[in-house]
This record gives C-alpha cells, sequence and structure tokens, in this order.
C-alpha cells in the first residue's frame, strides 16, 4: 500500500498541475472567440449531459489550429524560436563546458566555492538579471564605455534590441543549467584513463577528444535539453533585450492572450508549441532513465 500511494503521489502531480491545465487549454482551443469575460465561448455544453457531449463532438472544429496554418506570422515564429533555441543551446554549451572543465579539475577544497559562484545567480530575481543586461547593452552603457575608453571602438555599438541582445541574455541567464549537467558528468570522470591514454602515445589534446568528450555525453545531452525546452518558449529575455524583428513564439503567444484577447488562438499556438516541445522532453526522459540504470 505504501509502495502505491508512493508512486501515486508524482502522477497524481503531474495529473493536477500539468494534465488538467492542459485539458482547459486544449478546451479554449476549440472555442470560439467572443468580446466577453471570458473572451470565448465553449463549444462543450456538459449541463446537456451525453446530448451536449455528443454535439459537440459533431460540431467540433479545429478552426483555430487551421488558422495558425493560413497566418506565416505563426509558423515564422515557431521557426524564429526553434533558430534561436538551437544556436543559444550551441553558444551556451561552448561557454558552460570550459567553466565545467575547470571546475572538475579543480581542488577539492575549491569546488564547493566554485559551484556556489554558479548558483549564485539564482539568488537574485531573474527579471533583475535580465534588466541588468539593459544597462549594460545600450549605447550608453557599461559595455560600450569600457570599449570605447580600451580604443577598442571609435562609437557605440548597437547591441541592444537586436537578435545578438537576446543570445547574450539567453546565455547568461542558462548558463548554470547547462554547466551544473556538464560538472557533474566530468566530476566522476577516471584520470587513470587520461593518464594510460597519455602513456599510450596520445596528446593531451586527443586525450580529450578520444576520452574526455566521449564520457561527458550524458552531461552534454541533459545540459543541452536543459537549455533548448525553456528556450524555446521563453518571452521575458526576447521581449526586454529584443527589437521588433526579434521574432519568438513566447512573445506571439503573450500578445494573443493580453493584446488581441484571442484566447482560443492563443491556446492553440500554446498547445503546437507543447507538441513540438514534447519530443525533446520525452528524449529527455529516456536519457535521464538511461543514465538512472546505468548509476544502479
Amino acid at each position: 500500500m505504501r509502495r502505491a500511494a508512493l508512486i501515486a503521489l508524482p502522477y497524481m502531480w503531474l495529473l493536477a498541475l500539468f494534465f488538467v491545465p492542459f485539458l482547459i487549454v486544449l478546451k479554449i482551443s476549440v472555442s470560439d472567440y467572443a468580446l466577453s469575460i471570458p473572451p470565448y465561448t465553449p463549444t462543450l455544453d456538459l449541463s446537456q449531459g451525453w446530448q451536449g457531449i455528443r454535439d459537440w463532438w459533431a460540431g467540433l472544429d479545429f478552426e483555430n489550429f487551421i488558422f495558425l496554418t493560413t497566418d506565416s506570422l505563426y509558423w515564422r515564429a515557431y521557426l524564429s524560436s526553434l533558430k534561436i533555441a538551437v544556436f543559444s543551446t550551441i553558444m551556451t554549451l561552448i561557454v558552460a563546458y570550459p567553466i565545467a572543465y575547470g571546475m572538475s579539475r579543480a581542488k577539492d577544497e575549491w569546488r564547493p566555492t566554485l559551484l556556489m559562484l554558479v548558483i549564485l545567480p539564482f539568488w537574485t530575481s531573474f527579471l533583475i538579471r535580465v534588466y541588468a543586461w539593459k544597462a549594460i547593452l545600450a549605447q550608453e552603457g557599461f559595455l560600450n564605455q569600457v570599449l570605447i575608453n580600451l580604443g577598442l571602438i571609435g562609437e557605440p555599438l548597437t547591441i541592444l534590441n537586436t537578435n545578438t541582445a537576446v543570445y547574450i541574455g539567453i546565455v547568461y541567464t542558462y548558463l548554470p543549467f547547462m554547466v551544473l549537467p556538464l560538472y557533474a558528468a566530468l566530476e566522476k570522470l577516471d584520470e587513470s584513463l587520461l593518464e594510460a591514454a597519455e602513456d599510450l602515445g596520445c596528446s593531451r589534446a586527443s586525450a580529450f577528444w578520444l576520452i574526455t568528450l566521449p564520457l561527458s555525453k550524458q552531461g552534454i545531452i541533459a545540459g543541452s535539453f536543459l537549455v533548448f525546452i525553456p528556450v524555446m518558449g521563453e518571452f521575458v529575455i526576447p521581449t526586454l533585450l529584443g527589437g521588433s524583428d526579434t521574432l519568438m513564439i513566447g512573445k506571439v503567444l503573450w500578445e494573443e492572450f493580453f493584446s488581441n484577447r484571442d484566447w482560443p488562438v492563443a491556446s492553440a499556438v500554446a498547445i503546437v508549441l507543447l507538441a513540438i516541445l514534447i519530443i525533446p522532453i520525452v528524449l529527455f526522459i529516456k536519457n535521464e532513465e538511461k543514465q538512472w540504470e546505468k548509476d544502479i
């Protein structure tokens, strides 16, 4: 009984906080737009019992989903979000790997301090940290002032309100999500394997590519998923740091809900986004299960 209750607890959690909200959003996505509160008219009337369900099923249409295919704004937003998420994940990996590698090779007494420095940004509000980048990247901001004082540029660079600022904000914000899985994988690396490779004639660079990098694959996969999945639906960073040319599905979703107040279309956008993310989420879960089985 205790075992069944223990297993049922996470499923009840998912049911309450994921499946039920998903059904609500799905119901709104097949509703009709209305100038009222709430701004939609449900097509499903449960007060009529089975007859209401039959009538709803007979007249069920997916006009809101079809509308997404007729307006190029939506599929361009999905593609743009996918591109930004992929490149942001790659850039975050490039920045995070040397950091995690250095932490794993540091002395034991220094590792807790280095871990704390990686986690330290979480002690500050996410919104405040993104706002800080607005001051840093502005034309009169800290970055331009430093570059001008060093004589590297003659006039301020236009970074804020561009895709470059969005990439910088995403890499900075999601860097700990990449560093921590990489560090966990690299810390367990057996250094005797590297010594054996060097004894057999491998250079340090060759030993890294042949041993260190393959053995840290699980950390790379986990960190990449932890960055890619939330970046796909990111809203705050492109809104605060991006410009009018920055097109991401999170911004479109916000505008549909709060500016256009078209909840049915916004819900359809959210359902399609979830469908796109199902694949990496399932792959991430499978990867975690394999890693768990290996550790056992």
